[in-house]
């Protein structure tokens, strides 16, 4: 019989509702340390099967869903699952791949091109814990944050090589979550090769992008498609873009035909970038280095049609959270008060801890502080080539709403 682990009682609810999350803390006992990166079953306290899945002790997650049948971790799978991953981003809307399909009726992507930049490959939402793939061009971008997936990188490397024959495959190994794996932080190129940073068009503005070491990957490929959605109300209005990091929603901004565009960030490097972008493009926006919140403080005065609220996570774990809301509502509030009547807000949230319906809350305790009328012109969501699965809250993880402030 497969190794197995054996839920408490007060562990199988959640797991029967399809989440494919398993802690430490919600099995009778774990597993010897031999069966580390490998496929485990997953039991109910009677015994019944509930799933295979990848096991590591070290972690607090350790085990992870791979399918509710008895599967295994080889090649085959993780080619299927590759190919459903790729295949999968068709028709949605995002220079999306299209799946082609052999004699035998097998699913395979088309040839590589070109001028693809999007995600791939979303750990469970695709049925590969742990595994990362952003495609930027001819180059793939790939993080794995699970033991079981580093063991087997080798494979997954050679498969993304096969499938989509980009020019480069770069590692991006070096996320500190790879420490609750036990996992070493490491980037290296498939070809041993440094990538070198350059101009790179997205969305037809031109970006320096840093894919091997940048900050994260350079560039945040889930808020393309807010852009475009921030820059059709910029014509003719004066915009902040806060916590502006290279600038992407001034240049499309200033693209769009603002009046005037500056962007603030507290990283100086992201800042310098920022303004090498807006020449680049030759756009009229200006930026400067300062922190946000001190920056709506000291400048008391200052007025703004639209004004764009991107910070990074605030509730980087779920004792953060409380905190994280207080920080959210403070600068909401504040830029609240910095709008022009009939200005627009546009504010997001990048931690899956913060749900929707806190993150609304929030904004109308906000909103009656600042004594201000507020409307809700579009929820906004992470796009679909980061998908979301339904029984799995963590893969949700980017919120926002652009709104009028009267």
């Amino acid at each position: 019989m497969a190794p197995a682990l054996r839920l408490k009682p007060n562990a199988t609810a959640r797991v029967l509702r399809g989440h494919p999350w398993v802690f430490a803390n919600e099995v009778t006992e774990l597993l010897p340390a031999e069966h580390d990166g490998e496929v485990v079953e997953c039991r109910d306290p009677r015994g019944r099967f509930l799933g295979a899945g990848i096991y590591n002790s070290r972690s607090q997650i350790v085990w992870r869903r791979l399918s509710r049948e008895r599967v295994a971790l080889d090649g085959t799978y993780l080619r299927n699952a590759l190919t459903r991953a790729i295949g999968g981003r068709a028709g949605g809307g995002a220079d999306l791949l299209r799946p082609d399909f052999d004699e035998k009726g097998a699913a395979r992507p088309r040839p590589y091109e070109q001028s693809k930049f999007q995600r791939l490959v979303w750990s469970e939402s695709d049925d590969l814990p742990g595994v990362v793939v952003d495609q930027f061009g001819d180059t793939l971008v790939v993080q794995t944050q699970t033991l079981a997936m580093e063991k087997r990188l080798a494979t997954l490397v050679a498969l993304l090589d096969e499938l989509l024959q980009p020019a480069e495959i770069i590692l991006r190994n070096d996320a500190s979550i790879r420490r609750l794996e036990g996992l070493p932080l490491e980037v290296k190129t498939r070809s041993g090769k440094a990538w070198e940073p350059r101009w790179v068009r997205i969305d037809g503005l031109e970006y320096w992008l840093d894919l091997q070491g940048g900050q994260k990957t350079g560039f945040y490929l889930d808020q393309r498609f807010q852009h475009s959605a921030v820059a059709k109300y910029a014509p003719g209005r004066r915009v902040l873009d806060a916590f502006c990091n290279q600038g992407s929603f001034a240049l499309h901004c200033a693209r769009a035909g603002a009046a005037e565009v500056r962007g603030v960030d507290s990283a100086e490097e992201a800042v310098e970038q920022a303004r090498r972008n807006a020449e680049r493009n030759g756009l009229r926006a200006g930026f400067l280095v300062a922190n946000v919140f001190d920056y709506f403080t000291e400048r008391r005065d200052e007025t703004w049609d639209l004004i764009v609220l991107d910070p990074p996570p605030f509730a980087k774990s779920k004792g953060a959270l409380a905190g994280a809301m207080r920080g959210y509502k403070e600068i909401n509030l504040r830029a609240m008060q910095r709008l022009t009547p009939g200005g627009v807000l546009a504010t997001y949230s990048c931690s899956h801890h913060v749900q929707e319906a806190d993150f609304r809350a929030m904004l109308a305790e906000a909103a009656a502080d600042a004594k201000r009328r507020v409307h809700v012109l579009e929820f906004c969501h992470q796009p679909p080539d980061h998908p979301v699965l339904v029984t799995m809250p963590e893969s949700e993880y980017l919120r926002g709403f652009i709104l009028r402030v009267e």
